[in-house]
């Protein structure tokens, strides 16, 4: 089932983008929403494009794996880590970036500075993909891509 904007879910972008912030402002305490509000810039933050789903997604799994870290998710609670959006978000997937790896370990980094790029991750016949890489792209949500 598509909606007009085309994605494959029964909301247009804008009601999903709605729906997630009212889930936002449900869990988050108060404290945090009014401290993100008035941060300044001084505030550690991320700078985060949210053109399409899949940068949805790709974030969602970014702040899961942030959470994870007890620093972090403590940096997160008190403002001191924010995020903003991009001035022109433009999609990920437009953009077609690729990073390829023909040979050897696939590692951790090597999915880092993909997701930094906005790229999926091609791997060729000679590439391995380490356990902790595949987990790392999942957590960013950076596509992989296996040549056959």
């Amino acid at each position: 089932m598509t909606n007009p904007d085309g994605n494959g879910f029964g909301l247009s972008t804008d009601e999903l983008r709605a729906a997630v912030r009212a889930v936002l402002r449900d869990v988050l305490p108060a404290a945090v929403l009014d401290t993100a509000r008035t941060a300044s810039s001084a505030t550690e933050g991320e700078e985060v494009a949210l053109g399409t789903d899949a940068d949805l997604d790709g974030f969602v799994r970014r702040l899961a794996a942030l959470c994870a870290d007890p620093k972090r998710r403590a940096a997160l609670q008190q403002g001191r880590h924010g995020f903003r959006l991009a001035a022109a978000a433009e999609p990920s997937s437009a953009a077609g970036e690729v990073v390829r790896v023909d040979r050897g370990a696939v590692t951790e980094r090597t999915v880092s500075r993909a997701a930094a790029q906005g790229a999926r991750l091609v791997l060729g016949k000679g590439a391995v993909l380490t356990p902790l890489a595949r987990d790392k792209a999942r957590s960013l949500g950076v596509a992989l891509e296996r040549e056959s």
